[in-house]
């Protein structure tokens, strides 16, 4: 079974300006409210070490397109158990940026934690949306 959540916020900055921020991992303890720690280097086929939501997880990088996409996939104890492809688009629209955050989960325990995907991680992926537009906006006046 898959599951997929997703969120868009519209930022009154550059894809830049966003990208800057959001591949600024040393600072996100400051300013995330969801994701609290990122560890390591942000390049395709790299681990990182992810603190969100109280867990903790080690993905690999798929996707790191500079000022467009960024994109991990983690899976909880062996990959079918309980995977989530975490992806970030910026997209460039009359000068400001639509900030694109979903995340695909697949795997034989999707099922268990539908119900909470779709309430809490969802309102934490929005609450990630808010700070980050908040600290681009203030950082880019």
């Amino acid at each position: 079974m898959a599951l997929e959540l997703k969120t868009s916020i519209k930022i009154k900055a550059t894809p830049q300006q966003v990208w800057q921020q959001l591949m600024d991992f040393e600072s996100y303890s400051t300013w995330n409210p969801f994701i609290t720690q990122i560890s390591g280097q942000a390049a395709v086929g790299e681990q990182l070490k992810i603190n969100a939501g109280g867990m903790q997880f080690q993905p690999t990088v798929l996707v790191h397109e500079e000022n467009r996409a960024f994109k991990w996939l983690g899976s909880l104890l062996f990959k079918g158990i309980f995977d989530g492809a975490h992806r970030f688009v910026l997209e460039e629209q009359s000068g400001a940026t639509i900030f694109h955050h979903s995340e695909v989960f697949k795997g034989l325990l999707v099922p268990v934690f539908k119900k909470k995907l779709k309430k809490e991680t969802k309102a934490n992926f929005e609450k990630m949306n808010m700070a980050l537009k908040k600290r681009v906006e203030q950082a880019s006046l």
